[in-house]
């Protein structure tokens, strides 16, 4: 199974009235009971060069990147990650402690919403509320 899907990710930190929010085409697939979604990342997201590929099980979500940007992110209910995410203009030490992950994943897609805290180098970052869906393009179906 290897689906062309819509790709929409939304974050909002702290008290932020507005999200960011990145809608774009990318591929969705299932290897050894995980799902993955991958993309590639543009200018818009000042990562052009990138791919990011998400890891999802049912009680976790992994935010791989590799390209200018390398990182990879783990999130799990009460789990305290530590991560280097490594851009062209340095390396940052970013600190995760997840509060609440709901995931809805199957076959045509779905939902993942992650709700953490974090440290970028020792200076701490509001509460951040990552949500993610996935669309399958039943196009593809027929």
């Amino acid at each position: 199974m290897n689906k062309k899907a819509v790709i929409s990710i939304s974050s909002m930190q702290g008290g932020d009235k507005e999200p960011i929010s990145v809608i774009t085409p990318g591929n969705f697939y299932i290897k050894d009971k995980t799902y993955y979604a991958r993309y590639e990342e543009t200018e818009i997201s000042g990562m052009k060069g990138t791919t990011t590929t998400l890891k999802i099980k049912s009680d976790e979500l992994v935010l791989m990147r590799k390209g200018t940007t390398n990182a990879k992110m783990q999130f799990s209910k009460d789990l305290k990650n530590v991560s280097m995410y490594d851009t062209p203009y340095g390396t940052l030490q970013i600190q995760t402690h997840t509060t609440d992950i709901d995931i809805d994943i199957d076959e045509n897609g779905g939902k993942a919403c992650v709700t953490y805290n974090m440290d970028i180098s020792g200076q701490r970052v509001p509460t951040t509320n990552l949500k993610i869906e996935i669309k399958v393009n039943k196009e593809q179906d027929k």
